[in-house]
């Protein structure tokens, strides 16, 4: 379990994934999101997409992964998060999830967390800010 007290402003974590067509399905199964943007070809090449999209959600499981896995990590307790819509992910893209510590709040043992995410070309993707909270260390 990762310690608050070892938790410093600027610090941060990535996690990287290529997405896949079978991630976008799997996805819209989970979730019962069957938008025709994200699953069907035929209606999505008529959107100002021009073809399938993931959805925003699933771009946004990454900074979950982040929280979850690597900073702070295991343990962690998600609170609240904004989010930005800027750019869609595309089947084959790679989305890149950052997320950096701004701020600590010592008396809840929260931590206010920049969220961010790219594509393989560095393009903003989702951008916004979370805040998690960090369990009491078992005695």
């Amino acid at each position: 379990m990762p310690r608050y007290e070892d938790i410093a402003v600027g610090d941060s974590a990535s996690f990287a994934k290529t997405v896949s067509e079978s991630d976008i399905y799997t996805f819209a199964g989970v979730t019962g999101d069957l938008n025709p943007a994200h699953i069907d070809e035929e209606y999505a090449r008529g959107t100002m997409f021009k073809g399938r999209i993931a959805h925003g959600m699933l771009g946004a499981g990454f900074i979950s992964a982040v929280l979850g896995t690597r900073l702070p990590g295991p343990g962690t307790i998600y609170l609240s998060q904004e989010l930005r819509f800027k750019a869609p992910v595309r089947i084959g893209d790679t989305a890149t999830a950052t997320c950096k510590v701004t701020a600590k709040d010592d008396s809840k043992r929260r931590l206010t967390i920049e969220t961010v995410v790219v594509n393989q070309d560095g393009k903003v993707i989702i951008d916004g800010a979370a805040v998690v909270m960090l369990p009491a260390e078992a005695g």
